[in-house]
């Protein structure tokens, strides 16, 4: 299993506009709905008012593969260009 911890720094006061958008957009509903997602949640820190936490969490590589050429992971990065000034990824593979 690969597990992937994204960190969207937003700009200042896009945070929210961002999540909405992702929901409203229904990009989550359609990442959890892709063979071989396993987890693919949003999390806001209670400390920081920029950043917003995204876990995921595929089978294989080739469900990764597979989400990276989605139309609704596209617009999830026109997206991010948008309200996003950094992201941070961190991958970890889970037995």
């Amino acid at each position: 299993m690969l597990v992937f911890n994204v960190v969207f720094k937003c700009k200042s006061q896009m945070r929210d506009t961002f999540l909405n958008a992702i929901l409203s957009e229904g990009i989550d509903k359609a990442a959890r709905s892709e063979k071989g997602n396993l987890q693919y949640d949003w999390y806001i820190p209670v400390a920081n008012d920029t950043d917003l936490l995204l876990i995921e969490k595929y089978h294989d590589e080739e469900a990764v593969a597979e989400h990276v050429r989605q139309p609704h992971t596209a617009r999830l990065v026109e997206l991010k260009e948008a309200y996003v000034e950094e992201m941070v990824l961190k991958q970890y593979e889970d037995n």
